[in-house]
């Protein structure tokens, strides 16, 4: 793990992060096989010290997955352009966390069933009746024909960044320097 440069915006608060973790919508997945980069935008779960995410078993993924199972995962969240009458100190108000470690596939039926249900939990809270059954993940095949793989990334590695959005910085539409000189 390389240090974080800007020590000053590290968050620690494993609270704050695990809540992120399991608001965010969207973490991009950082491959490599071959000297080739590959990076993937995915819906995830944040379950259990680990990024779990599904997909076809078969394709490009899976193929970079098999050639070098390390990976980095990254999820990040733009709050918005804090304003400052001095150019170079304009910023951004931000959260990422970057996870790494090696991806491992799920092959337990009920570890895989309890994290496509928290997928299920945070993408489409309420809208099934009934929890999600094994024979489902057992039997489903895609129009593609193809059936799903669940992964999961430990984290051996876990850092996160913010920097807090001070709300009468925040830029707006409309929004001049000379707001923020008055």
């Amino acid at each position: 793990m390389y240090p974080m440069r800007n020590q000053n915006r590290s968050c620690t608060d494993a609270n704050q992060i695990r809540s992120f973790l399991e608001q965010a919508r969207t973490g991009f997945l950082g491959l490599s096989a071959s000297d080739v980069p590959y990076v993937i935008p995915l819906n995830y779960v944040w379950l259990n010290n680990a990024i779990y995410f599904h997909g076809a078993e078969e394709g490009r993924k899976i193929n970079y997955i098999a050639q070098n199972p390390q990976a980095c995962f990254t999820v990040s969240e733009n709050y918005g352009t804090i304003t400052n009458p001095v150019p170079a100190d304009t910023d951004t108000a931000y959260m990422s966390v970057i996870i790494e470690g090696a991806l491992l596939p799920v092959t337990d039926i009920n570890e895989a069933t309890e994290a496509m249900q928290v997928m299920l939990d945070k993408y489409v809270p309420g809208y099934y009746d009934r929890p999600l059954g094994r024979v489902h993940l057992e039997r489903y095949v895609s129009s593609l024909g193809s059936k799903t793989a669940i992964y999961k990334l430990p984290a051996d590695s876990l850092s996160a960044k913010e920097q807090a959005a001070p709300l009468e910085r925040m830029f707006y539409a409309g929004k001049t320097v000379h707001h923020d000189r008055a």
